[in-house]
């Protein structure tokens, strides 16, 4: 599976992935779905938010128990984000079919839309409509960098935008939802574990930023007549990384926009976005109100995800099973690859027991899920970079293995409940 999508939407040059939400290689990978549903027989589904299910079994009946995540990608980002938790979805069917496992629930493979906002500017699209966070009105209106609408994208390519809304008969169908992800971090490379639980996801929005100044001549023009926006754009970059160190969050402007953007020319309006993270959300949005304050810009704010904690019953068992297939990857001689620490190249045998729970900054549609009510879940496969949203993210295979297992583990408890 796994050869068969890598290719899709990688820059050959860079080595990185460009897979935006309805875009040609996001249509690819969603047929990609569909194919690997219909071969194995599943009753493939989209609801009206273009967020993709294939189930096992009749969820109309009795809500079921889904995995998945997502196939778009940030632009240049790495080949596991998201794909590696469809894959391992799939996977784990697979091993569970193999050994005979007749389900008492319904199982359903997600596949959610637009997760990354890498195209229309707000993460979790697809999550945030299904469950009312996001209003239907202010998506269609989304505009990508080329100001084509969500509307008018979503009409190119078959969808009707007037759909769009929360779901309440599809979110009833979810009974519990567990999502697999490459670990964005080190944390799992720190404590040498190859797989690991979230507890929590950190609050974090984006907000952008409108500095508006006087387009002139960059040639003609004397520094002390000139109206330059990128000015206090640079000083409120400079200030966002003191005010984030000093409130023990992270702060980043990593998405700009100059007009009229030419280099002989001095911007009239410089738009940039700021991400803004961190464990308290009391902090990060004073740091929001700072630089708002102090910049002169505009501010908007574009998304929030308020700070999530995962189902603690759902977490604590996905752990324990995490930590017997590790066990008994290493009571039967294959121990799990150490993965590569930043310095000396090696990790610490991996600990026995429940493995570790940590919580995360990034976001995920299992997070949206659990804020609306769903009993939901993560389990992380190590990444021994610590990198990610580029190229240089990786996953060992050994580490994915002991994912799907602890996975497929996973479901069979909760379908057996």
């Amino acid at each position: 599976m796994w050869g068969a999508i890598e290719h899709l939407g990688r820059d050959g040059r860079t080595g990185g992935y460009l897979r935006d939400a309805w875009s040609p290689a996001d249509l690819e990978l969603r047929e990609w779905f569909r194919q690997e549903a219909a071969r194995r027989g599943l009753d493939l589904r989209e609801d009206r938010n273009g967020n993709l299910w294939a189930w096992r079994g009749d969820p109309s009946r009795r809500p079921g128990v889904v995995t998945g995540s997502h196939l778009d990608s940030v632009r240049q980002g790495g080949a596991f984000d998201g794909p590696l938790g469809i894959v391992s979805a799939f996977a784990a069917l697979d091993l569970l079919d193999a050994r005979g496992f007749a389900p008492d629930r319904p199982l359903g493979i997600a596949c959610f839309t637009d997760e990354e906002g890498a195209r229309f500017g707000v993460p979790c699209t697809g999550s945030r409509l299904l469950t009312g966070v996001l209003d239907p009105d202010r998506a269609r209106g989304l505009t990508d960098d080329d100001g084509s609408r969500l509307a008018d994208v979503l009409r190119r390519a078959g969808r009707d935008p007037g759909a769009l809304g929360r779901d309440d008969e599809t979110l009833g169908h979810v009974g519990a939802f567990v999502e697999l992800h490459v670990e964005q971090g080190r944390g799992l490379v720190h404590a040498g574990a190859p797989v690991g639980v979230a507890s929590a996801i950190w609050p974090h929005g984006r907000w952008r930023f409108d500095f508006r100044g006087r387009a002139d001549h960059a040639g003609t023009t004397r520094l002390e007549d000139r109206d330059d926006p990128m000015l206090p754009f640079a000083r409120t970059v400079l200030r966002a990384r003191e005010s984030a160190r000093r409130r023990g969050v992270v702060a980043t402007f990593g998405r700009l926009r100059v007009s009229p953007g030419s280099a002989n020319a001095i911007p009239g309006l410089v738009s940039a976005w700021l991400d803004a993270r961190g464990g308290d959300a009391a902090a990060v949005r004073a740091l929001v109100a700072e630089l708002a304050e102090s910049s002169g810009a505009e501010v908007g704010e574009e998304s929030w995800t308020p700070a999530v904690d995962f189902d603690a019953a759902l977490r604590d068992r996905l752990a324990s099973a995490a930590g017997a297939v590790v066990a008994a990857a290493r009571s039967a001689g294959r121990r799990p690859s150490a993965g590569h620490g930043p310095e000396d190249g090696s990790a610490p045998e991996p600990p026995a027991g429940p493995v570790p729970v940590l919580p995360t900054g990034a976001g995920h549609d299992a997070g949206i899920l659990a804020a609306a009510g769903v009993p939901s879940a993560m389990v992380f496969v190590r990444n021994p970079t610590g990198i990610s949203h580029s190229p240089e993210e990786h996953a060992e295979a050994s580490d994915c293995h002991l994912g799907v297992a602890a996975l497929a583990a996973t479901l069979e408890e909760l379908c057996r409940s």
